[in-house]
């Protein structure tokens, strides 16, 4: 660990020297014998802690304290006084200061005092990278993908981080709708306060709305004590309701009203709880229809749908396939500790002809499979699943495409017909796209674009 950067600043040299006794082992110690001095070695460098007394000629501690707090917010400081100045000391926490020494005291408890202010100023410092790493993990590029759909979604969400309103996700199960959420809170104004995510299928009906608002004590059966809701969990930060299409119609009724009032009632109480809390809802289904059919709000519908996001089937992006592929490879090769760097050509047009109802979360979990079980630097054609493998081989099973609506079926069938027509081409031509594309009848320029559009690489056939 490295060596606590220590400033000490008294006009008393009696104090300076016991100052030196006291830090030895793990400091880098600094002395200032006033504060124009202490001033000027703030300006220049760093330092983990501060210790400075009140009362100096020239600069006083409090103009110590300010300087450091302006340089350096996270550095601790910590002030001397004598009794006749507690005061003074107790302003100065109010300022910004971490606590104070009075005069005289104990060598130990000086020496306390510091080691808990350099404590402190590391914790921070942790918190401060680990809220740095969370952004990074979900930020905007924990999305792959470059097709002209996920562009959009990526401009969408850049937009509604900016905004702090209530935003609507739709997609299949898989698509990424919580990864989509994670990225708008982590960006956010609210990036310092929680995330809490809540699947409201997962909840039992009979205490949604406990889960959600909280409860009082003796509000119902087993309510022995009163407990806080998701709602205050959350407070300044973001609430993420997963599924919030299974929620009781009981519970949107509250749920509206939580939105419109900014405020909550715990179950038995009648006291309102401000609620600042932004709201991110997510589902699968098509929450017009559940309007439609009764079992959706209308109004709690039109106050969640202020900002909609959809985030797309992996079936509708699937020039993102390779590089959602690499990606994964990438990130279980490393949780493995294995050496596998790629596909063989045969697993990667295997992958894109696939038609991915599980989405996203389905083909992590096929690339996951193959980093496993694969016996050399390339996942091979053998290591993915039967699924994947068989429907690469032979039609696509009925069940699979009567799963589909008509259009997406076909729009299904047509990619696969395309990339296994462009895939024979350039396997007869060894990778040569000019002579497949005097085959195929058309510019050697609109072959390149419809086989990048459909994942077919000529380097895989030479």
């Amino acid at each position: 660990m490295a060596r606590a950067r220590v400033l000490v600043v008294d006009d008393k040299e009696n104090f300076l020297k016991l100052f030196s006794r006291i830090l030895v082992d793990g400091y880098d110690l600094t002395t200032a014998g006033d504060g124009t001095r202490a001033l000027s070695l703030i300006a220049a460098q760093e330092f983990d802690v501060v210790v400075t007394d009140i009362r100096m000629p020239g600069a006083d501690g409090f103009e110590v304290l300010r300087a450091v707090k302006q340089r350096s917010p996270d550095t601790e400081v910590v002030m001397m006084t004598a009794y006749a100045s507690v005061q003074s000391a107790v302003e100065a926490i109010k300022l910004g200061a971490y606590d104070y020494l009075q005069k005289p005291f104990d060598p130990d408890a000086a020496a306390l005092v510091i080691g808990r202010a350099l404590e402190r100023k590391r914790l921070r410092e942790q918190a401060a990278s680990l809220r740095r790493e969370i952004e990074g993990i979900y930020g905007f590029h924990s999305l792959v993908g470059k097709s002209a759909r996920m562009r959009e979604v990526y401009t969408l969400l850049e937009q509604a981080s900016g905004l702090d309103i209530t935003v609507l996700i739709n997609g299949e199960t898989g698509t990424g709708k919580e990864l989509a959420a994670r990225a708008v809170h982590y960006q956010s104004a609210r990036k310092e306060k929680r995330f809490v995510p809540v699947n409201c299928g997962a909840l039992p009906q009979e205490l949604v709305e406990s889960e959600l608002f909280g409860h009082a004590r003796g509000a119902f059966t087993g309510a022995t004590g009163a407990k806080p809701g998701l709602f205050e969990e959350a407070q300044g930060g973001t609430l993420f309701l997963d599924e919030i299409g299974e929620l009781p119609l009981s519970v949107q009724v509250k749920l509206n009203r939580a939105l419109q009032e900014k405020e909550i009632r715990r179950v038995g109480e009648n006291t309102p709880i401000k609620a600042d809390v932004r709201v991110i809802a997510a589902t699968h289904r098509d929450l017009k229809a559940e309007v439609q059919a009764g079992r959706f709000r209308e109004d709690l519908f039109y106050r969640l749908n202020i900002f909609p996001v959809r985030m797309p089937a992996l079936r509708e992006r699937r020039e993102d396939i390779p590089l959602l592929a690499a990606h994964f490879v990438d990130k279980h090769a490393k949780a493995y500790k294995r050496e596998v760097e790629g596909f063989e050509p045969e697993a990667l047009r295997a992958l894109t002809g696939y038609p991915w109802p599980g989405n996203v979360r389905e083909l992590e979990n096929a690339v996951e499979r193959g980093v496993v079980v694969a016996g050399g630097k390339l996942v091979g054609h053998k290591d993915l699943p039967a699924d994947v493998r068989e429907t690469q081989q032979g039609s696509l099973p009925a069940e699979m495409l009567t799963a589909m609506a008509y259009r997406e079926a076909l729009e299904v069938v047509r990619e696969r017909f395309s990339r296994e027509y462009f895939s024979a081409l350039l396997e007869e031509t060894g990778g040569n796209v000019t002579r497949a594309a005097e085959r195929a009848g058309m510019e050697r320029e609109s072959l390149h674009r419809l086989m990048k559009r459909h994942g077919v690489r000529s380097e895989d056939f030479k």
